[in-house]
This record gives C-alpha cells, structure tokens and sequence, in this order.
C-alpha cells in the first residue's frame, strides 16, 4: 500500500498548493456552471477518505461530524469558508493520511462494511478504499483543474 499512499500524498501536495496560491476570493467562487467550489473540492475529498476508510471499518474518523454534514457526498457549496475553516482543512489533508498509514501498518482495519461507490465497483475491504480513494480525489483534482480556469 506504499504507493497508494504516495499517490495520495502527491495529490495532496496539489491540493495544498491550491489552498496556498488562490486567494479565499478564488476559493470560494462557484463559477456559472458549477455546483461548488474549489475549497469544496479538497474539503470533500478529505471528509470521503475519512467515510470511505474510517467509518465504513467502524473505526472512529479523525475529522469532525459538522465537517462530514458540510462536505460528504451529496452536499453542495452553501457557506463561504473562512481562512480558519481553510487553515484547518490544510492540516487535515496530511495529518490524516499519515495517521492511515500508521494505522494500516498497525493492522486496525480488522473489519469493513462493504460499499458499492457511484462507478458500481464495491469495496470489500480497507485496501480497496485505500486504492479508490486515490481515483475519487484524481476526479475531484479534474474538477479543480476546471473551476481554477473559470475564475
């Protein structure tokens, strides 16, 4: 799983890189078109990898129940973030992935609650989470990609 984890890390760097260089203006802009925004985007794809690996293992999830009502699936733009809110989700898009892999390497994913995601592929276990997680943020990453040339 070394290299799931590498991807997610590179993918974050990207994320963080976006946090960093748009102003909290450009974050927050749903352009025409558009359902959310750029700091949807990242916010969503940190609350997902907690649902998708945490929750659906039964484990307690490392992100806050009001970040999970805000930015899970289903749920669109309807605040703008403040630089507190940007800040935070800043230090969860890393601090969340190193304690995954320490817990992976501690072997506490015992159990998962398979999931059939939107694609119609079911996750049957920590790994398949671990490795689809890493095509959902590659979506979400297209999706920054297209908002950040509307702006």
């Amino acid at each position: 799983m070394d290299f799931a984890f590498d991807v997610t890390i590179k993918n974050r760097m990207l994320f963080k890189s976006f946090l960093e260089h748009f102003t909290l203006e450009q974050l927050n802009k749903v352009p025409e078109g558009f359902s959310n925004n750029i700091f949807w985007n990242i916010a969503h794809t940190v609350v997902t990898q907690q649902l998708l690996v945490y929750s659906l293992s039964e484990i307690p999830m490392l992100v806050s129940n009001e970040l999970v009502l805000k930015y899970k699936k289903g749920t669109k733009t309807e605040h703008a973030a403040t630089q507190e809110e940007v800040d935070e989700i800043k230090a969860l898009l890393f601090s969340t992935v190193e304690q995954t892999k320490a817990d992976y390497a501690a072997n506490i994913f015992k159990h998962y609650n398979s999931y059939t995601v939107s694609t119609k592929s079911t996750l049957t276990n920590v790994e398949d989470a671990i490795t689809f997680n890493n095509f959902h943020e590659g979506i979400h990453l297209g999706y920054i990609l297209a908002l950040k040339k509307s702006l």
